[in-house]
């Protein structure tokens, strides 16, 4: 899942302009082999929908720790910190 989960918090960074809590919360699908995916509790029904109705086994999941966890900081240009933590881990941003 890691490279899985790395991709899909980049595409809510970049493609979708997510702040960083944003980026982690965001729902997230897990490929499985074949068409065959994981869809994580969240997951949008019309987007599950379309997946079932474009030939892929769908399969929803009520194990969060399957889609794996993860935490960011980010520095912008003018040194500003910013940091989130995934609801799916025991973490917690913290700042000095």
């Amino acid at each position: 899942m890691q490279p899985q989960g790395h991709v899909q918090v980049i595409m809510n960074t970049i493609d979708f302009q997510l702040n960083p809590q944003a980026a982690l919360d965001a729902p997230r699908w897990l490929w499985v082999e074949g068409k065959r995916v994981k869809l994580e509790h969240a997951f949008p029904q019309h987007i599950a929908e379309s997946l079932a109705n474009m030939g892929h086994d769908v399969e929803w999941s009520l194990a969060s720790k399957i889609f794996g966890r993860g935490q960011i900081i980010w520095h912008d240009e003018e040194g500003v910190l910013a940091g989130a933590t995934d609801p799916r881990a025991d973490g917690v941003v913290a700042a000095w």
